[in-house]
């Protein structure tokens, strides 16, 4: 059972799903404040308990069932750089991971059906996406990185589409987009700072491709489109003050980190400026909503 929990990187599973936890409460304050003005604001449910675990497990399993697929096809690579992985070592067959990851996606996705179609749909497109990211994704340029901040994104679309009849999805749909393009840019920055493993490993990386130079300045962009639209859930009254002053911080330290990339060319501190602001950022969706 232990190789099976290192497998999926239980700890990394747990995280996701806390996020996916965070997203459901957000996404719950900003529809349940919003169907006050509407007309079926008296039959608005309470805080959704049981479809909160759901989530949690569907999130745990998915996340899981990726970082094992991840393995599956890393093998080679494994072998090399991390034989003390259960793969490589040999505490699990290849066959034996295959079949735990697709039992995972499957299990998470039948859960997510549970709690509605749209649900469902989420945690299956999610689920290819994985697969499809592992074995062939990960090593080309952008689309990786696109995928990644999509699946990073999505944490607060599952949480609207538990909502969905209440317009969930549309309430935390520009969270979403946030979410996502500051999670690409900070791909981008970390390919950049991958690049020499990347090239000798022969993935084709957009910092390979276009050089790191050019890579920079699109992570940049995308980073400061992040930044000039982070007061739009503000604006649009989907958060409080609360959220416009926290984003602020956060906003602050996108700039740094793209100053790190850009001024001083060190991805590496631009990465880690990006995590933090993507910290905060979380906060201040927590505080504001």
């Amino acid at each position: 059972m232990q190789a099976y929990l290192k497998l999926m990187r239980s700890g990394n599973c747990l995280m996701a799903a806390i996020a996916a936890l965070v997203g459901v409460f957000i996404a719950y304050n900003i529809v349940s404040a919003n169907a006050t003005a509407d007309s079926y604001a008296a039959a608005f449910p309470t805080f959704p308990i049981l479809d909160s675990l759901k989530v949690f497990l569907v999130v745990f399993f998915v996340t899981g069932a990726g970082n094992a697929i991840n393995d599956y096809f890393d093998i080679d690579i494994d072998r090399i750089n991390k034989p003390e992985r259960p793969i490589p070592s040999g505490k699990i067959s290849l066959k034996a991971a295959m079949y735990f990851s697709l039992a995972l996606f499957a299990a998470g996705s039948i859960i997510a059906a549970s709690i509605n179609m749209i649900c469902g749909a989420i945690a299956l497109v999610n689920s290819l996406l994985l697969i499809y990211y592992a074995s062939n994704l990960k090593r080309t340029a952008l689309f990786g990185n696109i995928a990644v901040g999509y699946l990073t994104g999505s944490t607060f679309l599952f949480g609207g589409a538990v909502f969905f009849e209440y317009g969930g999805i549309k309430g935390v749909f520009v969270l979403f987009v946030l979410a996502t393009m500051a999670t690409i840019a900070r791909e981008i920055v970390k390919d950049i700072e991958d690049i020499e493993g990347d090239r000798e490993d022969g993935a084709q990386t957009l910092p390979i491709i276009i050089g790191p130079k050019k890579a920079a300045y699109l992570a940049a962009f995308i980073g400061l489109v992040a930044v000039l639209a982070s007061p739009l859930p503000y604006i649009q009254s989907l958060m409080t003050v609360r959220y416009l002053i926290l984003v602020a911080v956060a906003d602050i330290l996108f700039a740094v980190a793209v100053y790190e990339i850009l001024g001083k060319n060190n991805p590496a501190k631009s990465s880690k400026m990006f995590k933090m602001a993507m910290a905060f950022a979380l906060i201040s969706f927590i505080a504001g909503a």
